[in-house]
């Protein structure tokens, strides 16, 4: 049976499992809060399912338990990070420091990093630029998943990106997506679901479509929009892997591996609004796009259009009173780590809680 959880209980133990591998307790946090968002944004692809992934790496020392990023290169507005094998999470948030700053500094600014790790929703990071006031676009490179377009083996990733901008109903208008027809961690997250998955997503090793997650995971992911997302998610490899010093191509290793470094490589750049427009004024000419977009008539069996970042918004705000669902294999994943560091499970909510 799946099992309920407060956001708050489930935050607490994912930070505190994490603390036991030896990473500090503020680069735990920031590694829990961005699978706990990603729960409460109703990705649970991107969700506590991974913890376990991420914590395999640092128990074999493929991952930096204390991740000590380095600049390797400071020319003011353009900033080059080594990650040095530190987390992800980690990496990225201070690449999103080192940016805003720098943004705020020169009006623009280009933060490029290597030798980091997969970060999982690249959202979290943009929203922080993008609250802070900075329209922000964040790629990365990731291990191979798709075929490079008329071929049958995968060797490009889905090298997913974000753009985020202040503004808007939520105070974030914001995109995320990865090239492929879909993100690989819902294909895991449904063969944890025993669920098959739609047409179009992948091909087995063959190359062949097939509906069977398992198959799908020994296959390949189908590229969004045919040969445009094998084509973006090429030139993605370029920014993040090629152009920063960092892997790239089939070199790069994913959260999957429980063993060799990642190499992962991102670019952040951050462009500061008040530098390029007046405040007041950017905000009215958003709030007119904003309605222009949200007054369209709607599609027969729609009831409203939304913007980007806006179905994630009301999905947070309703799991914060409900709670996290957790899928059985999850959760059973999640109970074998709080057996191994004695950090005590986040205890179920009942159904009448959630009614009250």
């Amino acid at each position: 049976m799946p099992v309920t959880v407060g956001a708050a209980d489930l935050l607490q133990f994912t930070t505190a499992a994490t603390e036991h591998f030896g990473v500090p307790a503020g680069d735990a946090q920031v590694l829990a809060e961005t699978l706990v968002t990603a729960e409460l944004w109703g990705h649970p692809s991107h969700g506590v399912l991974r913890l376990p992934w991420y914590l395999d790496r640092l128990r074999s020392g493929a991952t930096r338990s204390a991740a000590a990023p380095q600049i390797a290169a400071d020319l003011g507005a353009v900033v080059v990070v080594d990650g040095r094998d530190g987390l992800g999470q980690v990496v990225a948030a201070h690449a999103v420091e080192l940016g805003v700053d720098r943004a705020h500094r020169h009006g623009v600014s280009a933060v490029a990093v290597r030798n980091s790790g997969h970060f999982g929703t690249a959202a979290y990071f943009t929203r922080r630029a993008a609250e802070r006031g900075c329209a922000a676009i964040l790629m990365t490179n990731a291990s191979p998943a798709m075929a490079p377009w008329g071929g049958r083996e995968k060797r490009v990733g889905t090298n997913p990106w974000s753009i985020a901008a202040p503004g808007g109903p939520g105070g974030v208008v914001v995109m995320d997506i990865a090239n492929t027809a879909v993100a690989r961690g819902k294909i895991y997250h449904a063969r944890e679901r025993g669920e098959s998955i739609p047409a179009g997503w992948a091909a087995d090793a063959d190359g062949v479509a097939t509906t069977d997650p398992q198959r799908a995971v020994e296959g390949l992911i189908l590229p969004m929009a045919g040969h445009k997302g094998y084509a973006i998610a090429f030139m993605m490899d370029i920014l993040a892997g090629v152009l920063t010093g960092s892997s790239f191509g089939t070199s790069v290793v994913g959260p999957y591996r429980p063993e060799g470094s990642s190499g992962v490589g991102h670019l952040l750049v951050c462009l500061d609004v008040a530098a390029i427009a007046d405040p007041v004024e950017y905000h009215r000419r958003l709030d007119l796009l904003i309605s222009q977009v949200k007054d369209t008539p709607t599609a027969p069996g729609v009831d409203e259009v939304l913007i980007p970042g806006e179905p994630e918004d009301r999905t947070a705000e309703r799991l914060r009173a409900e709670g996290i669902t957790i899928i059985d294999e999850t959760w059973h994943a999640l109970a074998t780590i709080a057996a191994e560091t004695a950090v005590p499970l986040p205890q179920p909510i009942s159904t009448q809680e959630i009614s009250a």
